[in-house]
């Protein structure tokens, strides 16, 4: 049996476009979580741009301002959570159902400003996870696509517990020097096992590092080897593991 993929793209860069064909291209599934400005002056695509990727990818909401929640106080977090989705889905026309928490910074306070906004479902920036988790306001993803140190992961690890859930991909990714074969090994030991991999993605970062044939050969190797139906969006993803 082969694993389910799901995908994720933070931050709204202009790059997302781009990123976008390529998905398109090898018939990926995934959402893009979308700030309406960023506080750390990276752009943020323009409206008729949003629609563009909205009309073939799911749209989650990243805060209006893409703040870190843990920083601000709560009016200010609570704005940033209900204005974000109020502004997508009036450039949408169409209900946002899920949320990002930006830099993984936030509360448990945060986590019920998410619920009583109306969203279905959360994101986390948490690693080394082959399954949605056991609550869906606070998913975790498997790794991102950026050549992280050994140390960051380790780190991470640490910081975000669930140690036992976690364990083997960190194990897998000690066991590799080179970051894209770490990315190739877990995805290889979750179609093995028949488990989630989450995949999340800045596309600034892919511009920065000029990592555009990389990632796409690695859609390519995705598309290789996890059939068309177990492709899915973050929304998708959650309809199936939480009945």
């Amino acid at each position: 049996m082969a694993s389910t993929f799901t995908c994720s793209i933070d931050d709204g860069h202009p790059s997302d476009l781009r990123l976008a064909d390529l998905l398109h291209k090898h018939g990926l599934n995934a959402t893009f979580f979308i700030p309406i400005r960023n506080s750390e002056n990276y752009p943020v695509m323009s409206t008729s741009q949003i629609r563009e990727i909205g009309a073939s990818f799911e749209i989650g909401s990243h805060t209006f301002d893409h703040c870190f929640l843990a920083n601000l106080n709560g009016p200010q977090a609570r704005y940033q959570v209900n204005a974000g989705k109020q502004k997508l889905e009036d450039i949408l026309g169409k209900p946002v159902d899920g949320f990002c928490y930006p830099g993984g910074k936030y509360r448990h306070e945060h986590v019920d400003l998410v619920k009583l906004a109306g969203f279905h479902y959360a994101r986390t920036t948490e690693n080394l996870c082959f399954s949605p988790g056991k609550d869906r306001f606070e998913i975790p993803t498997t790794c991102q696509f950026y050549p992280h140190t050994k140390s960051v992961y380790l780190r991470n690890f640490v910081r975000s517990m669930h140690w036992s859930q976690r364990h083997q991909a960190l194990r897998i990714m000690l066991r590799h020097q080179s970051w894209i074969e770490r990315v190739y090994a877990l995805f290889d030991y979750a179609n093995e096992h028949n488990l989630v991999f989450h995949l999340w993605i800045h596309s600034h970062n892919i511009d920065d590092l000029n990592l555009w044939t990389t990632v796409d050969k690695f859609f390519s190797y995705v598309t290789d080897h996890v059939p068309s139906a177990d492709r899915l969006d973050n929304k998708q993803l959650v309809r199936r593991m939480y009945h």
